[in-house]
């Protein structure tokens, strides 16, 4: 009964959550798009039962903890399909292997310089796009390990074409280890490190536990 209930009200968060990201792709106004999705966010990891915080941590929790929003920090980037496809593996405690394919390269630039991240495929059934990155915030301002933009699976979507994609920083996400150390999370391959500061998302939580699963990568497909 226990592994239903879970499993309906993890259910219930990934809908909430894409729902929120979907609010976001239909705002007009960017910026109050981010204060209404960081209300619901804060909202879900303080009341829901699949929140990533334990109950001792929702007991003090007042919100999460982002960098002041910045128009700057919202590009459009273009996919680049012309790409080696490489299969990343990681191993979880609890859920075995599980792989991650580059499938693209998404380009864009800041301040008139170029930049591109990997944009890869979650292997299994039903698939989902994930995009996870390193910056020069990491381990002073954000979580060490990295933080993510998209993952699909999760409802973590702020909209793309088949040939453009957005990347607003100011949603960068931490993993769900950052809160707990009963998570265990994919780390982001090194190809995936900006070479600059991206003051922009949700910053480091007083509780890292920085736990995480480093990637492995294999020739595949």
């Amino acid at each position: 009964m226990t592994l239903s209930v879970n499993s309906i009200a993890l259910a219930d968060w990934r809908q909430q959550v894409a729902e929120l990201y979907a609010a976001v792709r239909h705002h007009n106004d960017p910026e109050q798009a981010w204060h209404a999705f960081r209300a619901g966010r804060d909202r879900l990891f303080k009341l829901h039962s699949q929140s990533p915080l334990t109950a001792e941590q929702k007991a003090g929790f007042a919100s999460l903890p982002y960098f002041p929003y910045d128009s700057g920090w919202r590009r459009t980037g273009t996919i680049d399909g012309n790409v080696d496809r490489e299969t990343f593996t990681m191993q979880l405690a609890t859920d075995g292997e599980f792989r991650y394919t580059r499938i693209a390269r998404v380009r864009f630039s800041v301040g008139g310089r170029p930049f591109a991240l990997s944009l890869f495929w979650i292997e299994g059934y039903g698939g989902g796009l994930f995009l996870p990155f390193r910056d020069a915030t990491n381990q002073q301002t954000t979580y060490p390990g990295g933080r993510y933009l998209y993952d699909t699976i999760k409802g973590a979507d702020l909209g793309n074409s088949l040939d453009e994609f957005i990347l607003d920083f100011n949603y960068a996400y931490n993993p769900s280890c950052a809160y707990d150390n009963q998570w265990v999370c994919p780390l982001p391959p090194p190809e995936n490190t900006l070479p600059l500061a991206v003051q922009a998302g949700e910053q480091r939580t007083p509780t890292d536990s920085c736990r995480y699963s480093q990637f492995t990568a294999s020739r595949g497909k």
